[in-house]
């Protein structure tokens, strides 16, 4: 990296044990992937579950050339994000994912999208949040916060959509959608 990595905690206090644990996974990176800038970890611990206690969140920005790769995964239900060493384990493994299909794309062994994807909305559960998208491939989940303009509230069963895909913790996910027409 030629800037030194940088990790920040929010709402929980530092530890060397999880900052050395960060530099470990870091420096894997960095040998994984040579054209690394800049790397920036931010662990937080954003709510408490009255009968489970923390999840921990870890969010990860990567500088590579023409681009910034960032992993910013909400903790969600997962009991394994109550182990810190877990959330980052799992934070940087993404990454990992994200720099190798980065170095496939520049050396243009994965074409890039020329037109964003499109789907039709199968199912929408606006009291949660979230619904899914019917496409070639199968459904994909989406979130409220993905979908542009302030428009899930808009959304309808069987309404066309165009999206960008992501490798999310649980599968392909959504990361933007926006209605067409």
């Amino acid at each position: 990296m030629k800037i030194p990595l940088q990790i920040t905690f929010q709402d929980i206090p530092p530890s060397e044990a999880v900052e050395a644990k960060i530099r470990e996974a870091a420096a894997k990176l960095d040998q994984f992937y040579a054209g690394i800038m800049s790397c920036r970890a931010v662990v937080s611990s954003p709510q408490k579950h009255q009968q489970k206690g923390k999840h921990y969140h870890v969010r990860l920005d990567v500088s590579v050339p023409g681009k910034e790769l960032v992993v910013n995964r909400e903790p969600g239900d997962r009991d394994a994000h109550f182990d810190i060493f877990v959330a980052i384990r799992d934070a940087f493994g993404v990454m990992e994912r994200m720099l190798r299909d980065y170095s496939r794309q520049k050396q243009g062994m994965i074409k890039q999208d020329i037109a964003a994807p499109r789907g039709r909305v199968s199912k929408l559960f606006p009291e949660e949040g979230y619904g899914f998208i019917e496409t070639m491939a199968g459904e994909i989940y989406f979130h409220r916060n993905s979908v542009l303009n302030n428009g899930f509230a808009k959304l309808k069963a069987g309404m066309e959509v165009r999206y960008t895909e992501e490798e999310g913790e649980k599968g392909p996910q959504a990361s933007t959608v926006e209605i067409v027409g």
